[in-house]
């Protein structure tokens, strides 16, 4: 299973990237050290793996601590190793956000064009609301991982664009 692995890490002067190499990890603990290694001194670090143009991880340290974690699909972790680690420990799914589960009102057509459903054949796990105090509230998280047509690079390159990083992985992506 090929991936893309890009950490972006913001400090007073910035976002930086760099691509983050997985291969050899262990554990969970072990993608935090190499996102850490990236720049120990951030305030807040980020990393964006992208798995066969089907799955995305984001994960997120607060100053190199307090490790949160989000997966589009609980799948990944049965299709690799990497996958395993990165989601396999996430228990907790997050499709049933903002009372989606409850029918909607009838004559309030809006509704349906402003939140469309989450895909019914993935199961997003963990926790959805990691980048809500940087401008990508939980539910356009699902939204975007959920959109027809959006392959991983897209929502990375998305949520990149919000948190005003997007140049930056995109230069990773050319080399």
């Amino acid at each position: 299973m090929s991936y893309f692995a890009a950490a972006v890490v913001r400090d007073d002067s910035g976002w930086t990237a760099a691509e983050v190499n997985l291969r050899g990890v262990t554990d969970i603990e072990d993608v935090a050290d190499r996102l850490r290694d990236v720049d120990s001194d951030a305030d807040l670090s980020l990393l964006f793996v992208e798995a066969d143009d089907t799955y995305l991880v984001v994960m997120r340290l607060d100053e190199g601590e307090d490790l949160r974690v989000f997966g589009s699909d609980s799948a990944y972790a049965e299709e690799s190793r990497l996958g395993a680690l990165l989601v396999g420990d996430l228990k907790t799914s997050v499709t049933g956000l903002d009372d989606t589960d409850e029918p909607r009102p009838s004559g309030r057509g809006d509704d349906d064009t402003e939140q469309p459903a989450v895909d019914p054949e993935a199961d997003p796990v963990g926790e959805a609301d990691l980048l809500a105090d940087l401008g990508i509230p939980a539910q356009k998280l699902l939204n975007l991982c959920a959109q027809e047509g959006m392959m991983p690079a897209d929502v990375t390159a998305e949520v990149c664009q919000v948190l005003g990083c997007a140049d930056e992985v995109e230069e990773l992506r050319e080399v």
